[in-house]
């Protein structure tokens, strides 16, 4: 008979993560998050998931604002639905373009991400997130993982409703600013093409007008590390061109790893090119 990493049980570590995406999420629910959840190949867990939310099955449970994505265009979708403080649920597999491009963008967006999967994980900090079973074969059916994953999510959530000084708003960590500026370094995804040296660039704050005098020309839809009001680097996708995402894809640009000291998720290795086919370009 073929066991599944959920007939073996939950690890601890496992456990240890879904506590904590719980808690996260009532946070987010609680300061007015909606959520949006995806699964370009399952889609009825996206539909899942948002009934799971909005329609509590236990009395006296408050109704939670849950919207599943479908359809083509993921990535323009989420862009266009999600708001600062929002949520993004996400179900796939590792290699799903569209997935890891909204996975990517997300923090340029201000939305916390959870990624739900199984077989081979993605990249470490891929999201906010990440629930992933262990089973590596096809074969092993994983729908009744995901849907405990989700589940339990929803029942964790509503126990840290009960606990209401769980949900109050942090300080600010003032180790995560510059000491100069007391600005942080944030993700931010060019909406309009740079002219005359600045260019409207969304971010988890919302949009601004970014100088881009560093990076030079930048089109819409690619990313940027943005720090004082200035581009000071670019952040590659490589999945943008895979993910239907016109003027982010590769470009042949070398990009600056100071987006991943600062944490951004996405971020290439300094000197490393975004196209491989024309390593070497400057």
């Amino acid at each position: 008979m073929m066991t599944t990493a959920i007939d073996r049980g939950l690890s601890a570590e496992l456990a240890e993560v879904l506590a904590a995406t719980a808690l996260t999420l009532a946070k987010r629910f609680s300061a007015g998050a909606t959520m949006w959840s995806i699964a370009p190949s399952w889609e009825p867990h996206a539909m899942h998931i948002a009934v799971e939310f909005v329609h509590p099955v236990i009395m006296g449970k408050r109704a939670l604002p849950a919207v599943a994505l479908t359809g083509s265009d993921l990535v323009d979708l989420v862009r266009i639905s999600v708001r600062p403080g929002d949520i993004v649920v996400a179900v796939s597999g590792a290699a799903d373009v569209q997935v890891r491009s909204v996975m990517r963008r997300s923090p340029a967006w201000g939305a916390t991400t959870v990624w739900i999967g199984s077989g081979d994980p993605p990249e470490a900090a891929a999201a906010d997130h990440v629930l992933w079973l262990d089973d590596p074969d096809p074969r092993v059916p994983a729908t009744g993982g995901f849907v405990l994953f989700y589940h339990l999510l929803w029942e964790l959530t509503h126990v840290c409703f009960e606990h209401a000084g769980l949900l109050k708003p942090q300080g600010c960590d003032d180790e995560a600013v510059c000491v100069t500026c007391s600005d942080e370094g944030r993700l931010g995804e060019v909406v309009s093409a740079s002219a005359d040296g600045q260019a409207r660039i969304r971010t988890a704050r919302g949009v601004e007008t970014v100088i881009t005098t560093l990076v030079g020309p930048v089109a819409p839809g690619e990313l940027v590390l943005v720090h004082a009001g200035t581009a000071i680097s670019r952040v590659c996708d490589d999945d943008a061109g895979a993910a239907g995402i016109r003027g982010a894809a590769p470009s042949g640009r070398v990009c600056d790893d100071d987006a991943g000291a600062a944490g951004i998720r996405g971020a290439a290795p300094l000197g490393r090119v975004c196209d491989e086919e024309q390593e070497g370009v400057s």
